[in-house]
């Protein structure tokens, strides 16, 4: 090859490789400027109580990883009517308030790319609250898994130190599996199934180890969305 070809090829590689570089970089650019959310669904039926406070929790610690790329938002379904029989075809009475659809579009938002279900414990499982709400998240499964490939994690606040939050954590997560949704756990460096909080008298704050394994589940979760 003469020294006039072997300029050209060089060029042309140099030329190619530096277009490949500015696509990258404008890529890049353009994936920092877009947000990504992360809703955290509280199906207590007690509006703004220790459910809800753990999920605040979460959330805050998962905009902290980078505020900038993290939205957040807290769904509470408490004081709303969340109807079960939709789920199997079964009509509801003439009147009967059904505030699911709107919930539903919230979840179905592009930007959302996590969800996490929280739930207070109830005899070792879940709210029936939650059960519905569950039932009805079942219609984005037959939308052809619209679910399929975002995260979910679950957070359990039960009576006691030990009341049931794993076997609450690990009903919900397998209705999230179902929906062939990414599940994760709590992160390091607790490391298990979800956030297990911990009501005394109405407060989870002064549970500092329940705390944690919330403030570790939102960190896993933003560290999960922005790899």
């Amino acid at each position: 090859m003469n020294p006039t070809q072997s300029r050209r090829r060089f060029l042309t590689v140099a030329g190619a490789s530096a277009a490949a570089l500015a696509a990258t970089s404008q890529s890049h650019a353009e994936q920092a400027a877009t947000k990504t959310k992360i809703v955290a669904v509280s199906c207590s039926p007690r509006k703004g109580m220790t459910t809800a406070t753990g999920l605040s929790v979460c959330l805050q610690a998962a905009k902290e990883v980078d505020p900038e790329r993290i939205d957040t938002e807290l769904i509470e379904l408490a004081g709303l009517s969340i109807p079960w029989e939709p789920s199997v075809g079964i009509a509801l009475e003439e009147g009967r308030k059904d505030d699911f659809p709107a919930v539903a579009d919230k979840l179905a938002d592009p930007a959302v790319q996590a969800i996490v279900i929280g739930t207070p414990v109830y005899y070792a499982s879940m709210s029936a609250l939650c059960k519905s709400f569950l039932d009805r998240f079942g219609m984005f499964r037959r939308q052809d898994f619209a679910m399929a490939g975002k995260i979910g994690a679950v957070l359990a606040v039960g009576g006691a130190r030990s009341g049931g939050q794993e076997l609450t954590i690990q009903s919900v997560q397998t209705v999230l599996l179902c929906q062939e949704m990414i599940v994760v756990g709590e992160g390091r460096p607790t490391g298990h199934f979800g956030a297990r909080l911990w009501n005394r008298n109405d407060d989870v704050l002064e549970d500092e180890f329940g705390i944690s394994t919330a403030q570790n589940l939102g960190r896993r979760l933003a560290q999960m969305l922005l790899s």
